[in-house]
C-alpha cells in the first residue's frame, strides 16, 4: 500500500509562527549566504553601500537643489536628499530581493517543508545592514555642516520599522505573485523606479499641492522618509500632519494583504515553481 505524505505548513497562524521560530536558524542562514554572496567577486566590495546612495544624493543635490531650486526647509540640500535617499535605497532593495526571493531558492521549495515566509523576509536582513552602511554618509555630511539632531532623534526606529512594514508587505505579496505569474519580475523594477519619482526623495513635501497631499499620501513611503527626515533634520513634527497617518494605514494595510495573500498559497508554491 502507498501512502502520500504532504509536507505543508499548519493552518493556524499560531501554529505557524511556532515552526517560524523552529527554523529561525534557517533564517539566520539565508542572511548570512546573501550577505555573502552580495558583493562577491567586486573590486570595492562592500564599499557599493556607499557609492550608489552617495552618487544618488549628489545628483538629487544638483537636479532638485541647484537646477529647480527647490525649497530645503533650512538645512544645507545635500542633508535632505540623503535624509530621503537612505529610507529608499533600504526599501528599494529589501523590496527587491524580497520578490524576487522565492524564484532564486526556487531549489529549496520542493525539497522540504519549512516557512517559506523565511525566504523573503531574510533579505530584509540584507538590506538593513546595507542602510546601516549607508547611514555613515549622512552621520559625515552631518558632521561636516555641524548640524546636530535634536531629541527627536530618539522616534528614529519608529520610522525605519515603518520602513521595515512597507518592505515586507510588499515583497511579500509580490513574491507570491511572482510564483504565479512571471510577469511581475519585469513590474517590480518600474515600481522602484517610478516610485523613487513620486515619493520625497529629493524634494521635501512642502512643495507638493494642499489638494494634492491626501492622494500624495497614499503612497507609504512619503510617510516614511517624511518621518525619517523629521527626526534626522527637525522642523515641523510628522505626527502633527493628518496625511501622515494615511500612510501609516497604507503600510499595515499592505502588511497585512502581503502576509495573508502569500499564506494563502504557501501551500501551492513547490507545485507551481
Amino acid at each position: 500500500m502507498k501512502y502520500d505524505v504532504i509536507i505543508g505548513s499548519e493552518k493556524s497562524t499560531s501554529s505557524y509562527w511556532k515552526d517560524v521560530w523552529k527554523y529561525r536558524e534557517l533564517f539566520y542562514f539565508l542572511s548570512w549566504r546573501d550577505i555573502l554572496v552580495r558583493y562577491k567577486q567586486t573590486v570595492v566590495g562592500i564599499s557599493w553601500s556607499i557609492i550608489r546612495p552617495l552618487i544618488t544624493m549628489v545628483v538629487f543635490t544638483v537636479v532638485f537643489g541647484k537646477i529647480a531650486n527647490l525649497p530645503n526647509n533650512g538645512v544645507p540640500y545635500i542633508l535632505l536628499v540623503s535624509a530621503g535617499i537612505l529610507p529608499w535605497q533600504f526599501f528599494a532593495s529589501a523590496f527587491s530581493e524580497s520578490s524576487n526571493s522565492l524564484i532564486t531558492n526556487s531549489n529549496m521549495l520542493s525539497k522540504v517543508y519549512f516557512p517559506r515566509i523565511i525566504i523573503p523576509v531574510s533579505t530584509i536582513i540584507v538590506a538593513m545592514i546595507d542602510f546601516l552602511i549607508s547611514m555613515l554618509i549622512l552621520a559625515a555630511c552631518m558632521i561636516w555642516y555641524k548640524f546636530l539632531p535634536g531629541v527627536q532623534l530618539l522616534l528614529l526606529p519608529v520610522f525605519i520599522l515603518q520602513a521595515i512594514m512597507v518592505s515586507i508587505g510588499a515583497g511579500l505579496l509580490i513574491a507570491a505573485l511572482n510564483v504565479k505569474y512571471r510577469d511581475f519580475r519585469y513590474i517590480v523594477p518600474f515600481i522602484i523606479q517610478f516610485g523613487l519619482y513620486v515619493s520625497p526623495v529629493g524634494f521635501s513635501s512642502s512643495v507638493i499641492p494642499e489638494k494634492y497631499k491626501l492622494l500624495y499620501y497614499l503612497n507609504p513611503m512619503a510617510g516614511v522618509i517624511d518621518g525619517f527626515r523629521w527626526s534626522i533634520l527637525g522642523g515641523p513634527s510628522v505626527f502633527n500632519t493628518p496625511e501622515y497617518y494615511i500612510s501609516v494605514a497604507i503600510a499595515l494595510l499592505l502588511l497585512l494583504a502581503g502576509f495573508n495573500y502569500f499564506r494563502k498559497i504557501e501551500n501551492n508554491f513547490a507545485d507551481i515553481i
